[in-house]
């Protein structure tokens, strides 16, 4: 989890887009947090309007640089979607550590009414997690389990 030499967590190099100037960057809010908000990159005194039903790409104003090995996870926040109904549509969202563009957020409203996003609100979350590129090999059988085939239920309700 940890660089080994340091035993600190991983640099996570941020550049503030023109319009996410004046935004704090990605924070957390208590120190046992896992996820740091991302806030909407909206120009000032423009909103955001979600109608039900509706998805909209929000900018965040910034892009990084995670290092090799590392993803950042862009996650709902709890609030948005318990009070409101808003969350990420495609969550969690992988941004790949050799990604440089900007970081946005998918946002979907399944709430019953239109919900207005403004110029720094915080609308998702983002956790930083190492990642294995995985190594793949064919074969002609896989080894038997206790479960088989079974999917989509099958362990029960």
């Amino acid at each position: 989890m940890f660089d080994d030499a340091a035993r600190r967590p991983p640099l996570v190099r941020i550049r503030r887009l023109p319009h996410g100037e004046g935004l704090e960057l990605p924070s957390y809010e208590t120190k046992g947090a896992a996820g740091c908000d991302l806030r909407a990159a909206l120009a000032e005194g423009e909103t955001l309007v979600l109608k039900p039903g509706e998805t909209a790409l929000a900018p965040t104003g910034l892009s990084m640089a995670l290092p090799e090995g590392w993803e950042a996870q862009v996650r709902p926040r709890s609030g948005l979607a318990a009070k409101h109904g808003v969350t990420v549509l495609n969550a969690p969202g992988t941004i790949d550590a050799d990604y440089r563009g900007e970081v946005k957020v998918i946002l979907v409203n399944h709430g019953p009414e239109a919900f207005v996003i403004r110029r720094g609100e915080r609308i998702a979350q983002m956790v930083i997690a190492p990642v294995w590129q995985a190594q793949f090999e064919e074969v002609g059988a896989l080894d038997d389990t206790a479960r088989g085939e079974g999917g989509f239920g099958s362990t029960g309700r």
